[in-house]
């Protein structure tokens, strides 16, 4: 069987992107051999089946083909789950500031926030990153690789530019 073969077993049982460190030490092998293994694999994927491999959230996932979305749909019968108007508001605040208060996102918002918070938290966009290290040790809370996942992103590095915000662009030496 090669290395190939094994990385696409791997993918196909996981339940979530998987790192590369963590493929290469499952396959017992070097990072640059499974890189070109990925690379490989995507590349049959991509040129024959229903499933493809994409990078996100870190790490690697076999997923199907958006050609396949309305049959998948029809036959999982998936419940929406949509965000409230605050929450995403809340959401976006975490995402560009994180780590940061429930009292600064409150401040940025103009109103109470703890409900979408909890929201967030309960659906695993949010989780609590650590306690800030003054009176009352307020959470600080961050966006989860569910988040990347659910919105796409590989890193956060991907967010697009807030708009109104300048585009500072690092120049090269």
């Amino acid at each position: 069987m090669t290395l190939v073969d094994v990385l696409e077993a791997l993918l196909f049982v996981a339940d979530g992107p998987v790192a590369l460190d963590d493929l290469a030490h499952a396959c017992d092998a070097k990072k640059i051999e499974v890189e070109a293994s990925l690379s490989e694999l995507g590349s049959r994927m991509a040129a024959s089946g229903p499933l493809q491999l994409v990078r996100i959230a870190g790490g690697y996932q076999v997923c199907t083909k958006p050609e396949c979305a309305d049959a998948i749909t029809r036959f999982l019968k998936p419940q929406r789950q949509r965000l409230t108007r605050s929450a995403l508001e809340v959401l976006a605040i975490v995402a560009y500031r994180q780590p940061i208060t429930t009292g600064e996102i409150e401040k940025i918002r103009g109103v109470q926030s703890d409900y979408a918070l909890r929201s967030l938290v309960e659906k695993d966009l949010i989780y609590e990153v650590d306690r800030m290290a003054t009176p009352g040790r307020p959470i600080l809370y961050g966006t989860t690789d569910q988040f990347l996942h659910i919105f796409s992103l590989n890193d956060l590095d991907e967010l697009p530019p807030i708009q109104g915000e300048p585009v500072v662009e690092e120049v090269g030496a």
